[in-house]
Parts: C-alpha cells; sequence; structure tokens
C-alpha cells in the first residue's frame, strides 16, 4: 500500500510539474490510509492529503485513477479544499453525493472533466469535520456515458494526516 501512495504521489506531482522551475514535493508520512504531503511554492506553502478507495462499484470497461484530496495554502486561511477525481469523466449537469457512515454529508456540483469540489467553504469545513469523525466515506456519481458509480473510501488516518498538514501549512 505504501508503495502504490508514494507513486501517485510522485506521478502527480510529475503531471503538475511542467517545468524544471516546479517545486518538489515533500512527503510529510502516510497515517492509516492516508498520505500527506507538501510543496514550496512563492505564494508559501501548499499542503495535502489523499487516498484511494478501498472499493470502487460500477459497470465500466475502463477507470482512470479515483482519489480523495483535501489542500490547503498558507497564503488563504481555511480549513481545506475538498476535491475528488473520479476516473471518468463526470456527467454534465450531475452530481457526486458524499456519504459518510451512512449519513449524506454533502453534494459536490462543482464538476470539471474527472474532478468535482465543493460550492463553498462552508460545505467543505462541514465534510471535513465529517472526515474526521468517520471512519467510512461513500461517494456516489455518473459517468458523462450514464455508469453509476460507488466508491468506498476508509477514514482511518484521516485527523491524523490532517493535523499533519494544519501544522505545516497553518
Amino acid at each position: 500500500m505504501f508503495k502504490h501512495i508514494v507513486l501517485i504521489v510522485y506521478l502527480f506531482f510529475c503531471l503538475c510539474a511542467y517545468s524544471a522551475d516546479s517545486p518538489v514535493a515533500k512527503n510529510i508520512g502516510t497515517y492509516g490510509d492516508w498520505a500527506a504531503f507538501y510543496w514550496n511554492m512563492e505564494e508559501g506553502k501548499v499542503c495535502g492529503i489523499f487516498t484511494y478507495p478501498k472499493k470502487e462499484e460500477g459497470k465500466y470497461t475502463r477507470r482512470g485513477k479515483v482519489v480523495s484530496q483535501v489542500t490547503m495554502k498558507v497564503s488563504k486561511q481555511s480549513s481545506g479544499v475538498v476535491n475528488f477525481q473520479a476516473g471518468y469523466p463526470i456527467k454534465k449537469g450531475s452530481k457526486l453525493d458524499i456519504i459518510i457512515d451512512g449519513k449524506p454529508i454533502a453534494e459536490f456540483n462543482i464538476l470539471k472533466d474527472q474532478m468535482a469540489w465543493a460550492e463553498d467553504e462552508e460545505i467543505d469545513d462541514l465534510l471535513i469535520k465529517g472526515m474526521k469523525r468517520g471512519t467510512t466515506m461513500i461517494v456516489k456519481g455518473i459517468s458523462s456515458r450514464g455508469t453509476n458509480t460507488t466508491d468506498t473510501y476508509s477514514l482511518r488516518g484521516f485527523t491524523a494526516s490532517y493535523k499533519a498538514i494544519s501544522k505545516i501549512c497553518k
């Protein structure tokens, strides 16, 4: 599992780094099922945590990487921005439903290609609080081809990884 996390962090930052001057990610550590990292930007540090689903359900033939992430910047005082990479183009006009421990928590309706975000910081704050308290998070979505998906994430280690980036990025 740790090898996969390190590889994904590396690939994530390779994709984001288009020039030799781009910042290099620094690994903070792995906490349960979540990995934490940061990098130095001109405007200050940017921190993030991420995990992969423990279970992916849906009748699809091909699907890309599926990831849940929280990022925060020193330059912007917030509890963080939550986003999901669905692994497929998300159906326009749809939403991702976020359920923690069986309780619907939020809908993400800011969609771009394979990514989804909350409408505002209040939803991010609510979701982060739920992720700290919960044990399991389910994300339901619909692909542009109409395929329903259900991804189940472990929240084990979320609080510890979130605390780790909060110390570095606040």
